[in-house]
């Protein structure tokens, strides 16, 4: 009685959250307010911003636009006043708007996100490796060519475009491919269904000295793939390289509930993890992989990445694993010796599922991905496992902290974007979905192994 008594309540909980307008803020040139990917122009009412200086990503903010005010003087107004002024002395947020329905609230301008945009946007457009672009898809024609237009219209000087048709059970894409982007996109399949699976075929066939990857789900800031490569040229023994996911659209409950439970974002600070040095505020190191950066938005030294044998098959979406085959690529490449580099420059917008069912799917997968990811590293490299059960009581913490259901904790600094802000409460439904897709997870790896043996006779 008490548990179908909570349901209803997150249920209602859940159609109560009400939709964010999306939009862009650029503070120079006496400022620009222009929508996100997709959206209608701003006017009055929550307004998720990303906030940028000379076209660079510098934080993000939640303005509420009181009706009959200009949404460009209420935003640049916020923005302009607590942005924090670039320098060494002040190393943390420099935030401290209260939230309320007329006066904004905002996080992520720092001056240490600052001073990352000033420091890492140095190598010349002349020096950026020549690189592949892989993106996997199945059977979603109209979203990638959304995709593929944002790619096309990238300032990187040196690229190729390759489309993996995974196990395709239409000729859409194909055609797609063939009727709108002719020669300037290559077209391969791979009849094997799963993510990883798609993307070794673009390994296998890239002629890249690095290899990004992207989602068919996202559109990517036109200096996406320069600022994602660029720290390859910078650096000799980066591995990988990822960067900023954010929401292309938050119009429905699910949309805003993940992204203000962090969503897919990193934060604003640029930073480069070490193998022989692993950080301090990092006891996981390297198994916390989510910390580093997602699939949608990553990038590999090509070399590096066949080195260790690419992704393992029997994770990603698509196999009994669900998930966890851009974590397992991040923690071999550490394993290798290669450091990783995350920057904020490298800027994609991700359209996030839309629906409570989606959203159960999601967490389900997550959890599952988390442990199947793990149980691969294991399997595939053994020499892990000392390392790995050393930190191992940790881990369960840590497991037991991320997929707690939480109440709804506005803060200061609290907006959707604000990187686990909480400004919802997340669902015992959800939190119990990652437990039991955590369980489940080295499970399916090893179901997904056996399948896999048993397609190869």
């Amino acid at each position: 009685m008490y548990r179908a008594a909570r349901a209803q309540q997150e249920i209602q909980r859940f159609l109560d959250i009400e939709p964010v307008q999306v939009a862009e803020l650029e503070l120079d040139d006496g400022g620009v307010l222009r929508p996100g990917p997709g959206s209608p122009p701003v006017t009055h009412g929550e307004v998720f911003v990303l906030v940028r200086r000379g076209g660079r990503p510098i934080g993000t903010l939640l303005g509420s636009v009181p009706e009959g005010a200009d949404p460009k003087t209420v935003l640049m107004g916020l923005a302009t006043r607590e942005q924090a002024p670039p320098g060494p002395s002040s190393a943390g947020p420099a935030l401290g708007a209260v939230p309320s329905a007329t006066a904004p609230s905002a996080t992520g301008l720092t001056s240490t996100a600052l001073t990352a945009t000033a420091s890492t946007a140095a190598v010349p457009t002349r020096a950026l490796p020549f690189t592949t672009v892989v993106i996997a898809t199945r059977e979603r024609a109209a979203k990638l060519a959304h995709a593929l237009d944002s790619l096309l219209a990238q300032d990187h000087p040196d690229f190729e475009i390759v489309v993996v048709d995974n196990a395709p059970v239409t000729d859409a894409t194909r055609d797609l491919v063939e009727r709108k982007y002719g020669e300037r996109v290559r077209y391969v399949t791979e009849p094997a269904p799963g993510l990883a699976v798609a993307h070794n075929k673009g390994v296998e066939t890239a002629h890249g000295e690095v290899i990004a990857f992207t989602d068919d789900d996202v559109v990517a800031d036109p200096r996406w793939l320069t600022e994602l490569t660029a720290p390859f040229s910078a650096d000799p023994g980066l591995g990988c390289a990822t960067g900023l996911i954010l929401p292309a659209r938050l119009r429905t409950p699910a949309q805003v509930l993940l992204e203000s439970h962090g969503g897919f974002a990193k934060g604003f600070t640029a930073r480069t993890y070490e193998p022989q040095d692993p950080p301090a505020d990092e006891p996981l190191f390297p198994f916390t992989a989510g910390r580093f950066g997602s699939g949608a938005n990553m990038a590999f030294r090509t070399k590096v990445l066949r080195a260790v044998g690419g992704f393992d098959p029997a994770t990603g979406a698509g196999t009994l694993a669900r998930g966890g085959d851009d974590l397992y690529g991040f923690v071999r490449v550490l394993a290798g010796g290669h450091r990783l580099h995350y920057t904020p420059l490298a800027l994609v917008w991700h359209h996030h599922r839309e629906t409570w069912r989606d959203l159960e799917t999601q967490a389900y997968g997550y959890g599952a991905g988390l442990t199947a990811y793990l149980t691969a590293i294991l399997v595939n490299r053994p020499g892990l496992l000392p390392a790995f059960l050393a930190r191992l009581p940790r881990g369960l913490a840590h497991a037991r902290t991320l997929t707690a259901s939480r109440e709804a904790e506005p803060a200061a600094d609290g907006a959707p974007g604000g990187h686990d802000a909480r400004t919802h409460a997340w669902p015992a439904r959800l939190s119990r979905l990652q437990r039991r897709g955590m369980l489940y997870g080295p499970v399916g790896y090893l179901r997904a192994r056996r399948a896999l043996r048993g397609a190869a006779r």
